[in-house]
C-alpha cells in the first residue's frame, strides 16, 4: 500500500483495458460475422449490465468500483460501438477510405451524430449541485453558477459512479478524435490536432503525477480512468500519423502480442484486487 504503487497499478489496469476492449470488438467481428455478431454484441452488454448490477448491491467500495468499471467497458463496447456498426450497416455508410486504405470505419463516420446528445445530457452533471466529479465542480466554480448542493444521506454508489464516468469520458473523446480527423472540419494534420495530442500527453502527466499520490485503490482507479484515456487520445493519434502499428485492430494476426498483454493484464487486475485495505496506508 505504499506510494505510489496504487496510482501505477490503478494506471496499468485501466491502460491495458484499452487495446484489449479494441481487440475485443474485432474478433467478435470476425469470429461471430455478420450474422451473428450483433447478438454476440447484445450478450456482451447484457453481461455488462449484470456486472453493473452486482456492483449496485456491493456496498464494498473497491469491488463496486470495479463492477461499474468492468461493466461499462461491456456495455461500451457490447451495445454502444455495436449500435453504431448496426446503423452503419442498416444505412449502407461506406467507410473513408484514403490511398486505398479505410481510415475511418463506417460506424466511426456517424458517432459524431450523437454529439448533441452527449452535451445535452452532461447537463446533468454541469447543473447537479450534488456532483462530485472534479472537472464539473472546477467548471461549476469558474462559470459562477452557485449551483446549491444537498447534503445526501445515502452512501455513494461507486458502481454507478464508476460506470458513467467511463461511458461518458470515451463517449466525449471519441467524438472530440472523430471531429478532428475529418478533413472537412479540421484534419489529422491539422496544426489543431498537433495542438491535442501535446495537451493529451500534458494532461495526462498532470493527471499521473497527481495520481500516484493515491494511497486507496477504488478512488485511484476512478482517477486512472480519465488520466488513462486521455492519454489514449496521444496515443490514437500517434496511430493515425502511422506512427506506429496497432496491433490490437489486428488481434487475430498478433496473437502473441496480444496474448501477452491480456496475460499482463490478469496478473496487474490480480494484484489490485490483492492490495490489502483496512489498515493505515504507509506514506
Amino acid at each position: 500500500m505504499r506510494k505510489p504503487f496504487i496510482g501505477i497499478l490503478a494506471f496499468i489496469v485501466v491502460l491495458f483495458t484499452m487495446p484489449i476492449g479494441h481487440a475485443v470488438m474485432i474478433l467478435i467481428e470476425k469470429v461471430f460475422g455478420h450474422s451473428y455478431q450483433f447478438p454476440g454484441a447484445t450478450v456482451l452488454g447484457i453481461i455488462g449490465a449484470v456486472l453493473l448490477w452486482f456492483g449496485a448491491r456491493n456496498e464494498d467500495e473497491t469491488k463496486a468500483t470495479w463492477y461499474g468499471f468492468f461493466g461499462a467497458l461491456l456495455l461500451w463496447t457490447g451495445w454502444v460501438e455495436f449500435s453504431f456498426v448496426w446503423s452503419a450497416h442498416h444505412l449502407h455508410v461506406p467507410p473513408l477510405m484514403e490511398n486505398g486504405e479505410v481510415v475511418t470505419k463506417p460506424e466511426y463516420l456517424i458517432m459524431p451524430s450523437s454529439l448533441g446528445l452527449l452535451l445535452a445530457s452532461m447537463l446533468y452533471f454541469l447543473f447537479n449541485g450534488n456532483t462530485r466529479c472534479i472537472f464539473f465542480s472546477w467548471m461549476q466554480r469558474n462559470l459562477r453558477l452557485n449551483i446549491q448542493r444537498k447534503s445526501i444521506g445515502k452512501q455513494r454508489n461507486f458502481a454507478i459512479i464508476t460506470a458513467m464516468e467511463t461511458i461518458y469520458i470515451l463517449w466525449f473523446f471519441y467524438i472530440v478524435l472523430l471531429l478532428i480527423y475529418d478533413k472537412s472540419i479540421i484534419g489529422d494534420r491539422h496544426p489543431l490536432t498537433f495542438a491535442v495530442f501535446a495537451v493529451s500527453l500534458i494532461w495526462s502527466l498532470y493527471l499521473f503525477i497527481r495520481l500516484i499520490k493515491f494511497s486507496k485503490m477504488a478512488p485511484a482507479v476512478r482517477y486512472a480512468i480519465p488520466t488513462v484515456i486521455i492519454f489514449w487520445n496521444a496515443v490514437e493519434i500517434l496511430g493515425r500519423w502511422n506512427f506506429y502499428k496497432e496491433i490490437w485492430v489486428e488481434p487475430m494476426n498478433y496473437a502473441l502480442e496480444m496474448g501477452l498483454i491480456f496475460t499482463a493484464f490478469i496478473v496487474v487486475t490480480v494484484l489490485t484486487i490483492l492490495t490489502p485495505k483496512g489498515s493505515k496506508p504507509i506514506q
